[in-house]
């Protein structure tokens, strides 16, 4: 227990004691550049020179204080329009009313150091009153700055605990946005993210797919960087290299110029600060590398001190996105005239700057640019810290509960996390109609101007803006590009081209390069039967069923559909043959006709001799149906005519066969045959077989008919249009019942050649089913080998080779003797001895 309560006690007099610490510099103060008292302060850190001078470090002696040297006017100007904006807010009746604004203005010399030291300064009072009591809270309100991403994170970081806002009008890096790690951190200008994919953007649009990209080795640099190669990666752009360098480091600055001259990528993306992009220029200059078409960012495209005749020459022709540009109203006048005289500390003859003990030597440099202001109308990050203190004054405004003409209450205390929820809240519009308000992350509405280097016919160069990327615009509507009035690389008219490899054209697709990146491809025609119709395809799409490649491979048309047709000349010379047969055995009807009471054409039953020629007429003309576009009529009459009329022919030719045999044996002595096959018997005959055959044909169409076909997979580029057998059984069984006969018949007709006849015709029946036969055991194998239209055309064939077999074989023997011997058309001579020859 008295443990516990002398620890009690302890802890109270360390309390004590802390709580009446008395507030001490440790060390040598740190003095703003610019400053000026007032109710409320401002704090600002710019880089208003460039190059530091560190003091010696050996600590043999207390360090002095860094120098910077080189005027950075850019971020002098900066200082100058904060200024400007506070000294408009203190004469404004309706924005802050009876409340001055104060400022105190750091110099950090572009240097993370100094940035540092700055920071230290900017959050402390210069000096204390003796036995002023530490209270913990900052002397300033807000602090606006700093220019660059890195000194930035640093500044955030620093304040970050404190709770103090920092806007920053410049920097951009999207690792700001993460409100965990920077919750009160705000700036006017839109994060990196919204510039990396315009950049992947404008290289998407331009049709470049092949790029080089260099970066400072920064959190601005690598941040957005690192976005842009995302996103090229998702657009399909191809990075040939990526490199870095710091402005400290020569040697890989070396490396990234030695990378560029060795590079095939016509196209570089400079995501690189101001500092390191003039060491870049200086380098590329000196060793006369150009040619390069140079894509650049906000921190250099639009900064002329980098525009020389030697970096022209190199850089002419950049491409690249700039902030917007407004111009303040009064502000060229101001930086020539009020500022020197009320802002600027070496111009007063008494002033705050005599408390610090500074010395005009050290604003000799600033004192040159007095009478200077033609830069003033390029100062494109002007605005953005004009917004900045503006966005400050309308927060305090709120906070302070001012109203028009009754003022502002300035008693209350306002901490750093009431203004940070007050930024939160801002939404208003400045004098030249820009409206200002921060998003979830604390930043601005993307939206850049697209600028290109161009020099006017008297040799001045200038920024010409070419478009713009407004990301507060639908995704359609973002990015606007006019190509038309962009001067590219060297000065050129025509837009340079970088790609890895060609682009494949319509009926070729890409085939990647092994070990090498997609946008390095080989271009491969595509596959037979497949197509590409559009520019750099992957893949080559098959063509549907019945559509083909056309000889570019970059269509797919209607494959030629092939049957055997009237109007070709193959099926003109088979129809002229089809009508020279029918109008031959018309004729030879017409004669037997003529002469049908003569023995010749008595002999054998004339009856048969007309049903026969009636039959061949029907083979004749069986074979024109075979001619023309298939259809599933046509299909069925084709097969069915063809195996009717053929078996009624063979028929005839086999009744005739057996009137011969059955005519010898009624010769012989007691024989009385021919009573069992007298010309009703014929006829049955003939009847019989045809009727089997019918029968056979009723089965095939019923069960499984010929239909029209489309036979894609003989030719690929043709459809043959043919007729499906339907079922292969009735066409064989068909086919094979006429051959049944035909050798019945041919053997038939053989047996009878020798009979003793003067005009045996069973020697012309034997020799015409000879090459009946001969013809349609040939049509077997030529018909299963023949392709397309020629597999008709060999059947049509064979119908009319054997017809004519038979039409000449046995009737032209006989025409020839009605005809030219008329003498031998006698029963004598019919019933002789002599024979005549064979046809």
């Amino acid at each position: 227990m008295l443990l516990f309560l002398y620890t009690l006690l302890l802890f109270h007099q360390l309390h004590t004691k802390a709580g009446n610490t008395v507030c001490r510099i440790m060390g040598d103060p740190q003095y703003p550049l610019l400053s000026k008292d007032g109710d409320i302060t401002i704090g600002a850190l710019f880089p208003v020179h460039s190059i530091e001078t560190l003091p010696s470090f050996e600590f043999t002696q207390k360090p002095q204080l860094i120098s910077c040297t080189s005027v950075y006017l850019r971020d002098f100007r900066l200082a100058q329009i904060m200024i400007f904006a506070i000294e408009e807010i203190n004469r404004s009746e309706s924005l802050l009313p009876n409340v001055s604004i104060g400022y105190r203005i750091y110099d950090t010399c572009g240097s993370r150091l100094s940035t540092v030291s700055a920071t230290m300064g900017v959050m402390n009072e210069q000096e204390f009153e003796p036995g002023r009591r530490c209270n913990g809270q900052s002397p300033l309100h807000a602090i606006i700055g700093e220019s660059e991403s890195s000194a930035t994170v640093i500044l955030s970081r620093t304040t970050g605990p404190f709770k103090i806002p920092v806007i920053s009008h410049s920097a951009s890096c999207e690792c700001l946005s993460n409100r965990k790690d920077y919750p009160s951190f705000f700036r006017t200008m839109a994060s990196d993210y919204h510039q990396s994919t315009a950049l992947a953007y404008i290289v998407k649009h331009l049709g470049w797919s092949w790029v080089g990209a260099v970066n400072s080795d920064n959190d601005y640099g690598n941040n957005g960087m690192a976005i842009f190669l995302k996103i090229a990666h998702e657009e399909g752009i191809c990075v040939e290299y990526s490199v870095k360098f710091y402005r400290t480091e020569p040697e890989k600055l070396q490396k990234v110029v030695d990378t560029i001259k060795k590079s095939t990528a016509k196209v570089i993306v400079a995501f690189v600060s101001l500092p390191e992009m003039g060491l870049l220029i200086d380098q590329l200059s000196i060793q006369n590398i150009t040619g390069f078409q140079m894509i650049g960012v906000k921190s250099w495209i639009t900064v002329k001190s980098l525009i020389t005749p030697n970096s022209f020459r190199v850089f002419g022709g950049s491409l690249g996105f700039a902030v917007r540009k407004i111009d303040i109203e009064g502000f060229s006048d101001y930086v020539i005239k009020e500022f020197w005289k009320t802002a600027f500390p070496c111009s007063q003859s008494k002033g705050n700057y005599s408390q610090y003990a500074l010395s005009c030597s050290r604003y000799e440099d600033l004192l040159l640019l007095k009478n200077y202001n033609e830069d003033v109308p390029e100062q494109r990050y002007a605005s953005y810290v004009y917004k900045a203190v503006y966005a400050v004054a309308h927060s305090l405004h709120a906070l302070l509960k001012c109203k028009e003409q009754v003022g502002c209450e300035k008693g209350l205390a306002i901490q750093p996390q009431q203004l940070v929820e007050a930024l939160k809240m801002v939404n208003f519009t400045i004098k030249t109609g820009d409206h200002v308000w921060f998003d979830s992350t604390g930043g601005a509405v993307a939206q850049y101007d697209v600028v290109n280097w161009h020099q006017d016919s008297d040799g001045s160069i200038h920024f010409k803006s070419v478009g713009y990327y407004d990301a507060s615009l639908p995704p359609d509507q973002r990015f606007v590009l006019n190509t038309e009035n962009i001067i590219w690389a060297g000065g050129q008219l025509e837009k340079p081209r970088s790609v890895c490899s060609e682009s494949c054209p319509p009926g070729t697709r890409k085939a990647a390069q092994k070990g090498r990146p997609v946008c390095c491809y080989d271009c491969i025609p595509c596959a037979e039967g497949e197509i590409s119709n559009e520019t750099d395809s992957n893949n080559c799409k098959q063509c549907p069923r019945e559509y083909w490649p056309n000889a570019e491979k970059n269509k797919c048309v209607l494959k030629t559909v092939e049957f055997l047709s009237f109007t070709e000349v193959m099926g003109i010379v088979l129809v002229f043959f089809s009508m020279v047969g029918v109008g031959l055995t018309v004729m030879v009807a017409i004669l037997f006709y003529s002469k049908k009471d003569t023995p010749i054409v008595k002999a054998n039953n004339s009856e048969l001799s007309f049903l026969l020629l009636f039959s061949l007429t029907l083979c004749f003309l069986c074979s024109l149906t075979f001619i023309g576009r298939p259809t599933e009529w046509s299909c069925m009459l084709r097969h069915t005519a063809f195996g009717i009329t053929f078996v009624l022919c063979i028929s005839c030719v086999l009744g005739k066969t057996i009137v011969v045999l059955m005519a010898f044996k009624a010769t012989l002595p007691g024989s009385n045959v021919m009573k069992w096959f007298g010309p009703s018997q014929q006829r049955l005959c003939v009847l019989a077989f045809t009727l089997i055959q019918v029968l056979i044909c009723v089965l095939w169409i019923t069960i499984s008919p010929p239909f029209p076909h489309k036979n894609m997979t003989y030719y690929k580029e043709n459809i043959i249009l043919e007729c499906s057998l339907g079922s292969a059984i009735g066409f064989w069984a068909v086919m094979g019942y006429i051959g049944l006969l035909a050798v019945l018949c041919f053997i038939l007709a053989f047996l009878a050649r020798t009979l003793p006849d003067n005009f045996n015709e069973a020697k012309f029946i034997t020799f015409s089913m000879l090459i009946f036969c001969a013809v349609w055991i040939t049509f077997i194998p030529a018909y299963v080998s023949s392709p397309g239209k020629f597999t008709v055309a060999v059947e049509i064939f064979a119908i009319l080779a054997s017809s004519f077999s038979l039409l000449f074989c046995i009737f032209a023997p006989k025409c020839y003797v009605i005809l030219f011997k008329p003498e031998q058309n006698t029963k004598q001579n019919m019933m002789g001895k002599t024979t005549s020859k064979p046809c």
